[in-house]
Parts: C-alpha cells; sequence; structure tokens
C-alpha cells in the first residue's frame, strides 16, 4: 500500500517481526495486514535500501580486510556443515578428464616403448585418480578445524616422513633422493610437506593476526617452521620445490597482513641459499640457467628438452594438429607425460586448446579464492587460500617453464602430468577445500520474495507497517 501523508492521527503503527525460526522454527507474523515498506532516503533523494549500500561496501574492500574481519577460530555452535561448492567441483572434474585424455595421448609411445604396452601410464594413473577421488571425497567431511588443532603434529609427521626418503637409494640416476620405496611402490612424500606448510602457516596466521605487522610475529615465528623444511628438501636436491613454498608462503603472508619488506626477505634468503648449494656441488642449477638464455646453444645435450618442446608448441599452430596426432611425443620430448605435457597439449590442440586450459585454471583459482572469501574463519581462509596458491602458481610456473619462459624445472601440471603421490596429494587437497566450502556463508540472493522483497538478509530485521485507520 502506498504511504499516504494525509491520513489522520488515528493511525497506527504496527511491528512485523520476522524471527526466521530464532523463537518459534519458522516466520511467523503479529499482523495479517497487508504491509508497506518505508523506503530509505539518501540525500540525493534516491530510494537505496540498506543491504544493497552494505553489498556495494563489502566488494569494494580488499582481501586483506575480508579475512581481518574473520573470527580466530570457528564458532561450531553457529556453524554447521552444509553442501559443498558444487561449481568447483565440477570444475576439478573437467580438469581431471581432460588430464586423464591428455595422459593418455602423450603416454602411449612412451609406454609402448618401455612396457609393450601402450595403456600402462594411464592405466596406473586412472588408479591413482581413483584413489584421489576417494580420499578427496572423505576429506570433505572431516571438519578442517581439526587440522588448526593438530597443525604441530600435521608438520612434524610431513617432514618426518620427508626426512625418511633420504634414507632410501636414488631411484632417478641423477642423485636425487626423494621417494620412499615400499613393494616397489613409490611415494614421494615432499608433496605432503607442501601440504603440513599450508597447515602451519594458515594456523600461525590465525593465532597471531593482529600481530602479523611486527617482525616477530609477522617473519620470525614462520622461520622456525619454515628453515628445517627447506633444509631437508635441498638435501633432496629439489630445489623447484623450494622456489615454489617460497612463492606460497610469501603470498600467504603478504595477504595475511606482513609488511612487504618482511615478505621480500625470503628473496634473498632464496638466492643465498641457491649460491651455497652450488658451492657444495649442485653445479646443474648454473647449467639449467645457461640453457634458459640460450636454448639452442648446445641441442644434442643439455638444452634437448626444451627446443624439442618448443618445436611441439610451434607446430601446434592455432587449431593444433588434433588429439592424439603429435609427432614430439615419440621419444622426441623425453617424458612427455610429466612435466613437459603442456607441450604435447600446444601441438595436438592448437593455441585455442591451450588458451581454454588457461582459463579453466584461472576459473579455477577465482572460484577457490570465492571460497575463502566466504569462509568463516582466518584459519579456514588462509588454508583455502594456501592450497589454491599451489595450484596456480604451480600451473603458472609449468607453463612458463615449457614455454622457455624461465628455466627448467621440475614442477609439475596439477591435474594433467602423470604423478601418483601428486595426483593423490593434489585430490586430497581438493577435498579439504570442499570441506570449508560446507561451512561458507551462502551466496547473496537477488531473488525476490513473494511479498516483493530483494533478498533474505532483510528477513531477520523489524520490519514496519503503516495502516490506515480506513483499513481498521
Amino acid at each position: 500500500m502506498a504511504i499516504d501523508r494525509g491520513y489522520n492521527e488515528q493511525s497506527r503503527v504496527y511491528m512485523d517481526i520476522r524471527t526466521a525460526g530464532n523463537l518459534s522454527g519458522g516466520s511467523e507474523r503479529i499482523s495479517a495486514r497487508p504491509s508497506t515498506r518505508v523506503p530509505t532516503r539518501t540525500p540525493s533523494g534516491n530510494s537505496r535500501s540498506s543491504s544493497s549500500r552494505r553489498r556495494r561496501g563489502a566488494s569494494q574492500k580488499g582481501m586483506r580486510q575480508n579475512i581481518s574481519r574473520k573470527p580466530s577460530k570457528l564458532r561450531q555452535n553457529k556453524h554447521k556443515a552444509g553442501r559443498m561448492d558444487i561449481s568447483f567441483f565440477f570444475l576439478v572434474v573437467v580438469l581431471i578428464t581432460i588430464g586423464l585424455i591428455m595422459v593418455f595421448s602423450a603416454s602411449y609411445a612412451t609406454s609402448l616403448n618401455e612396457n609393450d604396452n601402450g595403456l600402462s601410464i594411464v592405466t596406473r594413473q586412472v588408479m591413482f585418480v581413483v584413489l584421489g577421488l576417494v580420499a578427496m571425497f572423505v576429506l570433505s567431511y572431516v571438519p578442517y578445524h581439526l587440522y588448526q588443532k593438530l597443525y604441530r603434529l600435521v608438520y612434524i609427521g610431513c617432514l618426518g616422513l620427508t626426512a625418511l626418503a633420504l634414507l632410501f637409494p636414488d631411484n632417478s640416476g641423477r642423485g636425487a633422493r626423494r621417494w620412499i620405496v615400499i613393494g616397489g611402490m613409490t611415494f614421494q612424500p615432499s608433496e605432503l610437506l607442501k601440504f603440513g606448510l599450508i597447515v602451519t602457516f594458515a594456523a600461525l596466521i590465525a593465532l597471531n593476526y593482529r600481530q602479523m605487522d611486527t617482525f616477530k610475529k609477522g617473519i620470525l615465528e614462520f622461520f622456525y617452521f619454515l628453515i628445517p623444511a627447506f633444509g631437508v628438501v635441498a638435501l633432496q636436491r629439489h630445489m623447484s620445490w623450494i622456489m615454489l613454498m617460497v612463492i606460497i608462503c610469501g603470498g600467504m603472508m603478504f595477504i595475511a597482513g606482513s609488511k612487504v619488506y618482511y615478505v621480500l626477505m625470503l628473496i634473498p634468503i632464496g638466492l643465498l641459499g641457491i649460491v651455497i648449494l652450488q658451492a657444495l656441488g649442485f653445479d646443474y642449477i648454473g647449467s639449467r640457467i645457461d640453457a634458459w638464455l640460450d636454448p639452442f646453444s648446445d641441442i644434442q645435450n643439455g638444452t634437448w628438452q626444451i627446443v624439442q618442446s618448443l618445436y611441439a608448441i610451434g607446430s601446434g599452430g592455432l587449431f593444433g594438429v588434433g588429439l592424439g596426432n603429435s609427432t614430439q611425443k615419440f621419444l622426441w620430448i623425453s617424458e612427455p607425460q610429466n612435466d613437459f605435457i603442456f607441450a604435447v597439449v600446444c601441438e595436438e590442440l592448437g593455441l585455442v586448446g591451450a588458451i581454454a586450459i588457461i582459463l579453466l585454471f584461472v576459473l579455477f583459482v577465482a572460484s577457490g579464492f570465492s571460497i575463502a572469501m566466504r569462509a568463516p574463519d582466518k584459519f579456514g581462509s588462509m588454508l583455502v587460500i594456501g592450497i589454491i596458491l599451489e595450484f596456480g602458481v604451480q600451473a603458472l610456473l609449468n607453463i612458463a617453464v615449457v614455454s622457455n619462459a624461465m628455466p627448467t624445472t621440475g614442477i609439475s601440471l596439477p591435474f594433467f602430468s602423470a604423478g601418483g603421490s601428486a595426483t593423490l596429494v593434489q585430490l586430497a587437497q581438493i577435498g579439504v577445500v570442499l570441506n570449508v566450502s560446507r561451512y561458507c556463508r551462502p551466496s547473496i540472493s537477488r531473488k525476490k520474495d513473494p511479498e516483493g522483497g530483494s533478498g533474505k538478509p532483510e528477513e531477520n530485521k523489524p520490519k514496519i507497517k503503516i495502516i490506515s485507520s480506513r483499513d481498521i
């Protein structure tokens, strides 16, 4: 009913209080009279609801301000698990499916040459994908706040397994002792240590959030956990892992509120570590930098892999040579199903297919950050940010290596590169993200209610009905 300025003094004002289930488990109306909403007027005279102003104001805030408003711990009596984020889950399924197809195509020649069976590598990859999906489903129901309570045990366990790999003989032929071998099965525990460090950093950030701008809480306390992990992994000759975790941990600290120059301290420390390792005999670091600067200087030896990768990318053209029709995968690119699988993607699917896959990763990262922004507490938010940064940075670095935009490293492409332990741990981490999404605040609905309301956020507020005496 429109508001009539000429109503007499006998007009009565009734309050229609909607409790939305807080008092009696459902919505109750005190009066059955039709209600009239009183618009809020801005200084310019335009009508605008307070909820829309709040939504616009929140959207203008940065990620740091969003996280700062979250509580340090999850209040379980106020936040109950709901449904997981279906759109994020759908993106993961799409990436896994495309990845399996490309592993089958890229690994066929290598499988046929090594095992006389063109399906041996993809069969093993499918097995680990199935195990990873089971782990993802189980962990999506494990409350994520348990990791915050047990973050020290998680860190010590992951670091201990990574150190245990040093006791096993090298099975790569390059002096890298990174794998635990049990009954013919190999497992790379450094993949698990990534998750252990992310959990630890997320817990420390939630614990010391108000002191992140200080040296002790903003940088020094993180180093107590970072340096032992870097030391163990350096002994495994896994420098790409160190570079990846410097970016991930630095990104988490910056988003959490650490001062920029605290975060930049990680760069000289990493460079100093590279110099020390070079002096101790890790001479492959300098040779890889030389190969990156001049990839055609030694094609028969040091730069063979990157040159063949560039040939594959150039051969793909705009639309590619067709799925399964790559020639570079026929023993020109060494192990094309692993670190250089994106080169085969570019050759078979062309520039259009490569851009489509990159856009899928962009959507994946955006969807993950959306979950982080809607997480109910700081730990859940930073945990998701760390995991999504791991996937996003790893994909970015892999594509940069394949296109010779940076020196060659042993960084795989998530969801695509064949690798049992990496696939299993990655899908398990996706399960953790899905569990956080179960506790997230629902997105604001723009659907109008039957009475002309503009959304649910105003249902719990008292509403004023102005009823003329003629209607009584």
